[in-house]
């Protein structure tokens, strides 16, 4: 029987580069999509043929200075499917999350759904802490958001907020070195965010931010209830708030110094 022609489409949008060891089992996770566009940002690994081979539609479309609420607004470009969800290459959708967002699509009552995420770190299910789940915004009508924010992108819409339960599993690290790369591009990224904002901190305040996040990953949160890995990604939380206030202490000393 064919599809009736009036039903809603979904696509769903990943963002790539060098994803080589994640895009193939993130694609086939969103294998009930009507459509699958990557946007890559200039990958040199297999990321564009792998995910081609599987039938994905790839457009190469290089990082701007809007960050990641640029390349996710130009992923909104690429399809006109009028569903879309939002897929990270190291995000699997979970399997009985399919139907939900199936019927979502196909009643076509317009609706943005924070989906719960749950977190995997170098192997373990974290379930409390700042890795415990959490609920990204990811599944919306193409025309009813907008994506602001060069690092921690968020969504602008007057479309009302639900939430989608056991939706993905997010397979965060696998390797220090993996960590340390990526934390190390998220603080630079943020530093450089809060310098063109004209916020300032002074030495107080950034040992300050480094304490805190660490008594709200490891106490507010309960980190300590996820054992051993729970207590070192609290202090790698504090590790990552006080790395970022001494990048932007850096900008403001680099800026002096060229006056």
């Amino acid at each position: 029987m064919g599809r009736d022609s009036k039903a809603s489409r979904l696509a769903v949008l990943i963002l790539t580069k060098n994803e080589e060891d994640n895009i193939v089992d993130c694609i086939r996770s969103a294998s009930f999509a009507d459509e699958i566009v990557v946007v890559d940002s200039g990958s040199t690994d297999r990321t564009k043929e792998l995910a081609e081979g599987l039938g994905a539609k790839v457009v190469l479309h290089p990082m701007t200075e809007e960050g990641f609420a640029g390349q996710r607004n130009f992923a909104l470009t690429q399809t006109t499917a009028e569903w879309v969800f939002y897929l990270d290459a190291d995000e699997r959708v979970i399997k009985e999350a399919v139907p939900g967002i199936q019927a979502i699509v196909k009643d076509n009552i317009p609706a943005v759904y924070q989906v719960e995420r749950k977190n995997v770190v170098f192997g373990q299910m974290m379930h409390y802490g700042g890795h415990r789940p959490d609920y990204p915004t990811r599944l919306f009508p193409r025309t009813g958001i907008q994506w602001t924010g060069k690092v921690h992108e968020g969504v602008e819409t007057d479309l009302v907020e639900k939430e989608l339960k056991n939706c993905l599993i997010h397979n965060t690290y696998t390797t220090w070195a993996q960590y340390f790369e990526k934390t190390n591009h998220y603080t630079t990224l943020s530093a450089q965010s809060m310098f063109d904002r004209g916020k300032r901190v002074n030495n107080i305040g950034a040992l300050s931010h480094g304490l805190f996040a660490f008594i709200k990953s490891y106490v507010l949160k309960q980190g300590v209830r996820d054992g051993y890995l729970g207590f070192v990604m609290s202090l790698m939380a504090a590790y990552a708030s006080l790395a970022k206030y001494l990048k932007l202490k850096n900008l403001y000393r680099l800026e002096a110094k060229e006056k």
